[in-house]
């Protein structure tokens, strides 16, 4: 993404990740096929399609990096499942 940025004068942060990823996986199949000769061409193929795929600019957009966890009403299983089983049964 960053070579496919600073080749075409696209800024890095505007290239779609997920767009990127399904266009190296697209291409990936081609890369596979074809000699040494003709990878450099394709990958420059890749580039240039990948810089297509540009996301809107947002310049208010910040997201923490933080993962939301919500209680839930059952604890944590602190033992292997087989004797969780066992408790149950005996009780």
């Amino acid at each position: 993404m960053w070579e496919a940025a600073n080749s075409y004068g696209v800024p890095p942060l505007r290239l779609s990740l997920q767009g990127t990823r399904n266009h190296f996986h697209n291409f990936m199949k081609e890369f596979l096929k074809v000699n040494n000769k003709k990878i450099l061409k394709i990958y420059r193929s890749l580039l240039k399609v990948i810089i297509h795929k540009l996301v809107p600019l947002r310049p208010d957009r910040v997201e923490p990096r933080k993962v939301k966890r919500r209680p839930k009403a059952f604890p944590h299983m602190q033992e292997p499942r087989k004797l969780e089983r066992q408790k149950l049964v005996t009780v």
